[in-house]
Order: C-alpha cells, then sequence, then structure tokens
C-alpha cells in the first residue's frame, strides 16, 4: 500500500513539474489562467474550462507574464472566439443527424 501511495505522489509531481496551468480567478465569464506552459497548451486548457461551464469557448483578452486573461463566450450571444496570437481554436466534434 505504501508502494502505490508513494508512486502516486512521484508520477504527480513528474507531471507537474514540466509545466503548471490554473485558473487564478473565475468571475461570471472572465477567466484568469496562470501558466508557464507554451500558448497553444493554455488556449486548449481555456477552452477546455469554458466548454466544461456550458459556454462555446475561450477568447483571449490579454496577457501579462504568466497571467492570461479569457472571456468565455455563448453562441447566442454572436461574439467572435479570439485565440491567442499565434494559436488556434480546435473545433468542436458535433454529433451527426441520420
Amino acid at each position: 500500500m505504501k508502494k502505490i501511495l508513494l508512486l502516486t505522489a512521484i508520477s504527480g509531481l513528474m507531471l507537474t513539474g514540466c509545466y503548471s496551468t490554473q485558473i487564478s480567478m473565475s468571475m461570471g465569464n472572465m477567466r484568469l489562467i496562470t501558466s508557464s506552459a507554451n500558448p497553444q497548451d493554455v488556449m486548449d486548457f481555456a477552452t477546455k474550462a469554458c466548454r466544461g461551464d456550458f459556454y462555446e469557448g475561450a477568447s483571449f483578452l490579454s496577457k501579462a507574464s504568466n497571467e492570461y486573461r479569457f472571456k468565455c463566450v455563448k453562441a447566442e450571444e454572436n461574439e467572435i472566439l479570439i485565440p491567442i496570437p499565434g494559436t488556434t481554436i480546435a473545433p468542436v466534434a458535433k454529433a451527426q443527424a441520420k
């Protein structure tokens, strides 16, 4: 049992040692994400976080040091999704009707 706990702790530390990404603040549809990852990984994380909160995706607002500001966008608001410059937003796979 101790070996399993030790392996779990070590593997978790190894994964977080590469880079860290976390939501620092979430207020309404605004997200402040602190990350040392590359911009595409941050964009993917923000998009996934917003889609998990029932939005269409994340729209990039600004970057300061390692803090990224995003706005979560709903489809009915007629707003466009803006990626971090140099990155892309992956399209959502939609179920096809028969």
